[in-house]
């Protein structure tokens, strides 16, 4: 208890010095949180996709579709147990800063493939029985403010037209990482309309979800799908749902990269000027260190000192900067809306903030209490005068 108060005595000493470093360790802290939360939201979907889950898609490119036809075969390949289809609708709600993940499914064979999604029975019967009915994520409902029964019109850009369908379900994930985004509608309602407007966009889907019955084996079954439709018009390119999902990532991977950088790079710049100022606080108690080397406590004793000034600001900083992270968070999830299906805070950044808190004070006392520990005890005296 004596060398807490002592050290945090010393610690306060200069009180602007110390305070202004403090709150340089609050930004740094807060802002290295803040910018890692920002990468894990980027794989949040991989991270919340399922293992016994793969997606058929076209090995051309997702912008071609593949024949409806092909789910009678996809559940004739051993080890396939389900299988779903859904196709990209890309509609416009109100205005184009309105974005937010839309999806003609086939829902009597989709939503028994997503558990994660926890809808109540009543609505969920209420969505099967109107086909002009959608279903949407707690996240999204609650940004828009939709209620059951609320007419939802959407302007169509990939199915021209404006598009009105009535709100029948709202689901709520199983998890904190289950995407609450999303809209789903029927797709028989959307492929009856092209039958009638264009006859040769109709009965083609954007992507196949297959349920397989054992995670290990899903390359195999991969490899089984995209063999019995090899030399076909549409042939097939088969992936885990998490490897679907990282191709997307793959696209802005430059850009978290540079994201990590940037936040490595303001502990670094933090820890350096923690340095310079332990390096002061040291040059300005010589006389004191060698006073107590005189008095006979030992150079262990003035490095314990030093340590703990340091530790101890970085301490009160980093925890000070790990609770700003939070309403920051908050914030930020709440201004890009749905960017980020799933925007929080976790618990391995929180660590990491800590232990880069630790780590900054740890190197910043190295160097003076390295120098302190072997100054000469006449020299260091000398220096009172």
């Amino acid at each position: 208890m004596f060398l807490f108060k002592l050290l945090l005595k010393n610690a306060f000493r200069h009180k602007l010095r110390t305070l202004l470093t403090m709150v340089g360790l609050v930004v740094a802290i807060s802002a290295f949180g803040l910018l890692r939360t920002i990468v894990d939201a980027w794989y949040a979907g991989v991270e919340g996709s399922s293992s016994t889950r793969l997606v058929v898609r076209s090995n051309i490119s997702l912008t071609f579709p593949l024949p409806l036809n092909y789910a009678q075969r996809l559940r004739a390949v051993e080890g396939v147990t389900q299988v779903s289809w859904s196709n990209w609708f890309g509609g416009v709600y109100i205005t184009e800063r309105n974005f937010f993940p839309q999806f003609a499914v086939d829902p009597a064979t989709y939503l028994p493939m997503y558990p994660e999604y926890r809808i109540a029975d009543e609505q969920r019967t209420a969505f099967l029985r109107d086909r002009q009915g959608v279903l949407v994520g707690r996240k999204l409902a609650d940004k828009f403010g939709w209620k059951l029964g609320d007419q939802i019109p959407l302007r169509g850009t990939i199915y021209p037209g404006t598009w009105t369908f009535t709100l029948r379900g709202i689901w709520d994930g199983a998890e904190a990482k289950t995407d609450e985004s999303q809209l789903l509608m029927h797709w028989a309602y959307l492929n009856e309309s092209l039958r009638m407007r264009s006859p040769r966009r109709a009965d083609a889907v954007g992507v196949y979800i297959v349920g397989i019955d054992e995670p290990n084996n899903a390359a195999l079954v991969s490899q089984r799908v995209d063999k019995l439709f090899a030399n076909s018009l549409a042939e097939t390119l088969t992936e885990t749902e998490a490897a679907f999902q990282l191709g997307f990532v793959s696209m802005s991977e430059a850009i978290l990269v540079a994201v990590q950088a940037v936040s490595l790079i303001i502990v670094v710049i933090i820890m350096a000027v923690m340095a310079n100022t332990m390096t002061m606080t040291a040059r300005e108690r010589l006389a004191e260190y060698a006073t107590l080397k005189a008095l006979g406590f030992s150079p262990g004793f003035v490095v314990r000192l030093i340590f703990g000034e340091s530790l101890l600001i970085a301490a009160i900083g980093g925890a000070a900067g790990l609770l700003l992270t939070l309403p920051l968070a908050a914030a930020f999830r709440s201004a890009v809306g749905t960017l980020f299906p799933v925007f929080q805070v976790s618990s391995l950044t929180m660590a990491l903030q800590l232990l880069a808190a630790l780590v900054v004070g740890t190197v910043a006392a190295a160097w003076p209490a390295w120098r302190m520990s072997r100054i000469d005890i006449v020299a260091g005296l000398r220096h009172v005068g």
